[in-house]
């Protein structure tokens, strides 16, 4: 079957890069949204607030697989008492203070060398994510020198549609320009990342777990993966060196040699 695949895409949270904690880095994104907001509430309220909308959106979010962009989660559902000319404009900027108060998003320590190894061994790599951003992503990969590794970066809060839904696997597959049955998803929510990975006609599907929450919460029945890995280097033993036939002989990729087999 991995000789069939030609094409890995693979989410964001928890999969590329994971949460930590930082109380001061936490705690200073939520006054600058307070402060750019412009909000006379106290912080408890404040917070309470939106966190009640925030639950409220997710449920609408999660029943018609559909992400709201970032102008319309904050003038819709988050803060639709200010006007829409105001904070429209400060939306991106809105998200980015919204998602640092749970936290810094930093990359697991082994993702630039698989992408860059998995890139050598000749896989067309992109990004599908459900996400409430827009261009926190791109910027991420723009800083740490791995945006022209991926040839496609598909942002729920940018296609609208989400996962499980079928439709954000489509576009990412016909955006890279390979057949659905060629691409792999290497995702960390089996409840969800399974079922709308074969519901899209993937040819496989790879769930990244810690083995601490493998034992607690194992996957079960349409939700059971192809492959369970515990580390993004775990790639590199399922996706070997491509190879391409020409004239009935077998050659490395170009950008491979003999010594990566």
């Amino acid at each position: 079957m991995n000789a069939e695949i030609e094409a890995i895409f693979l989410d964001v949270g928890n999969t590329l890069r994971i949460v930590v904690e930082d109380e001061l880095f936490q705690a200073r994104a939520r006054l600058d949204l307070m402060k750019l907001v412009g909000t006379t509430d106290s912080q408890e309220l404040f917070f309470t607030k939106l966190d009640e909308r925030w639950k409220a959106y997710r449920k609408w979010s999660f029943a018609n697989l559909t992400e709201a962009s970032e102008q319309e989660l904050w003038t819709r559902f988050l803060l639709p008492e200010f006007p829409a000319d105001k904070i429209g404009p400060q939306s991106g900027r809105l998200t980015r203070l919204w998602r640092d108060k749970d936290g810094r998003r930093v990359p697991r320590p082994d993702v630039k060398k698989v992408v860059i190894e998995l890139d050598k061994r000749g896989y067309t790599l992109g990004i599908i994510a459900n996400t409430i951003t827009e261009t926190e992503i791109p910027d991420w990969l723009e800083n740490d020198q791995l945006t022209s590794y991926f040839k496609a970066v598909v942002l729920s809060s940018k296609v609208q549609y989400r996962k499980p839904g079928p439709e954000i696997y489509w576009e990412a597959a016909r955006r890279v320009g390979k057949d659905t049955s060629r691409c792999v998803y290497v995702g960390d929510n089996p409840n969800r990342d399974v079922v709308g990975t074969r519901k899209a006609g993937f040819g496989m599907v790879i769930i990244l777990m810690d083995p601490e929450k493998l034992v607690k919460e194992p996957p079960i029945g349409e939700n059971i993966p192809d492959r369970i890995i515990h580390e993004c280097s775990d790639l590199l033993e399922i996706f070997p060196p491509r190879t391409s036939r020409n004239n009935g002989q077998v050659h490395l990729c170009e950008s491979e040699s003999p010594t990566t087999q």
